[in-house]
């Protein structure tokens, strides 16, 4: 069943989860008005000779020279010089959901954009058509010129796209999908590329990748103190709250909730190490500044990035810096910096686990025939190069502003580079819970008690769809299924009091 998204309502990470694949883009009257009312007026304004950056002028620091006064070619001469992209093509889904992101900004009339531009976006997105779109040349700064750039020439038929996972070029790709080539205007073209949606597409999708592992992690966190038979006491209500902070409240009252029932062995020690007592606390800092990033992501998406603004009711065309995605730029970093220590308590438990000094006894490695068999070893070394990847890349992209376009652009704030990379950090996040997971199923085959608490019960009952090592194996792939399991299982297992921002 196709999923519909209406341009008129609020749009959701949801909504740009879904466009991965063909979705219905409704297109109402009122947001049909809008766009028509805000076309009228540009027109208007090009009659009555106003300067409008785009229309009447060049591009950047070109911006003192005319145009081209055929706003057909206006179009070329906006395009052509950002078809500069290098590196790898950007995921589909990514790309698809940048699609989406440009669709709903364009919708709400503030940008004089012809309203065939939305036609188009939402026949292309009712396909599989995506365009080719090289993942370096933004700054982020006009918005994602040159990546955008590249989705608007695909549009027309230029450059490459995608078809049912095929590239080709795009002049093929649209005959195949059985879409037009786009026609565009100078305003159109600006329209389609001077704002930050590939920005907010990627920090979104991060976000909520990051969110699914955060919680996966609370609920791996649990099970660890369970199989090894720990006090629940560092789970305390009353202690958390004397904490004071609301992210370790809430994530508390999670961990109890997944725990109740957790009965202590009497074995272990007064005080668990940090990876196990503090990680409420850990988690809970993440939950505060991941609600931070929530609410970066949520003005994103319900914001017009785009330059200049069109507002016909008080007769106003307005210039500035709406394509400035610094907001992002910020959030993501802290995203990223939330990846790495949550990916570090990850892999530090791991560590735990498969020590025997600390592990209750069990085997080193949870090999089930110790020197016959290796059992999680090369999976303990690969989680360790995973988080030393995200750590060595988490140094903050927004810090690394440089002038570029004959000073027209003297700070950028390269939120682009960061949201791709909190995207592929997350990547590496899930792998390294996956990692987790499958340590904590091998551990009950190798001699660890069984859980005492019926949410962590839940948890392994899950994992246990795993066979255990024994012998040894490739388990490249069972990491992987560890974390799609541990993904599954988290719509059910831990909604709780994070569940109303999953869709956020």
């Amino acid at each position: 069943m196709t999923i519909e998204v209406d341009l008129a309502a609020p749009l959701r990470t949801a909504d740009l989860r879904a466009a991965a694949g063909p979705v219905t883009v409704v297109i109402g009257a009122p947001v049909r008005d809008r766009v028509a009312t805000g076309r009228a007026f540009l027109s208007k304004a090009l009659g009555d000779d106003r300067a409008i950056y785009g229309a009447t002028t060049g591009f950047g620091a070109l911006v003192g020279y005319a145009g081209r006064p055929d706003q057909r070619d206006q179009a070329d001469n906006t395009l052509a010089h950002l078809g500069a992209g290098q590196g790898p093509d950007l995921a589909p889904d990514v790309v698809r959901a940048t699609l989406l992101v440009r669709a709903w900004s364009l919708a709400q009339g503030a940008s004089g954009v012809s309203p065939h531009v939305l036609d188009a976006l939402a026949a292309a997105l009712g396909t599989t058509f995506t365009p080719a779109m090289p993942r370096l040349g933004s700054v982020g700064a006009s918005g994602d010129l040159i990546p955008l750039g590249a989705a608007a020439q695909a549009l027309r038929g230029r450059g490459h796209a995608y078809v049912d996972g095929e590239r080709m070029p795009a002049a093929a790709a649209l005959d195949r999908a059985g879409l037009e080539p786009l026609p565009l205007d100078g305003r159109d073209a600006l329209a389609l590329v001077n704002g930050t949606s590939l920005t907010t597409a990627a920090l979104a999708l991060a976000l909520d990748r990051v969110r699914t592992s955060h919680r996966v992690v609370q609920a791996l966190s649990c099970l660890l103190a369970d199989l090894l038979g720990c006090d629940p006491q560092f789970l305390d209500a009353s202690l958390l709250a004397a904490y004071g902070h609301r992210g370790a409240i809430e994530v508390g009252a999670t961990m109890r909730s997944i725990s109740a029932g957790l009965t202590g062995t009497g074995t272990r020690p007064l005080q668990e190490p940090y990876s196990i007592r503090c990680s409420p606390q850990l988690l809970g800092a993440a939950e505060d500044a991941l609600r931070y990033v929530d609410g970066v992501v949520a003005a994103d998406l319900g914001g017009v990035s785009d330059n200049p603004l069109f507002f016909p009711a008080g007769d106003k065309v307005v210039h500035g810096g709406n394509f400035f995605g610094q907001p992002a730029a910020f959030a993501a970093d802290v995203l990223s910096m939330v990846v790495a220590q949550v990916g570090n308590l990850a892999e530090r438990q791991l560590d735990l686990l498969v020590d025997p000094v600390r592990n209750g006894g069990l085997p080193p490695m949870l090999a089930a025939g110790p020197g016959q068999q290796h059992g999680l070893q090369g999976v303990q070394l690969a989680s360790t190069a995973l988080i030393a990847e995200i750590r060595r890349d988490s140094v903050p992209a927004s810090l690394q502003s440089l002038p570029t376009n004959l000073h027209n652009q003297d700070v950028i704030p390269l939120g682009t580079q960061a949201a791709l990379r909190a995207l592929d950090q997350a990547e590496l996040l899930r792998l390294i819970t996956g990692s987790l997971g499958l340590g904590l199923r091998q551990a009950v085959h190798v001699g660890a008690r069984r859980p005492t608490a019926a949410g962590c019960d839940r948890t392994l009952r899950a994992l246990e769809e795993i066979p255990p090592v024994d012998p040894d194996r490739p388990l490249d792939a069972d990491v992987r299924t560890a974390a799609a399991i541990l993904e599954k299982l988290d719509k059910s297992l831990i909604s709780g009091s994070y569940g109303d921002r999953r869709d956020a």
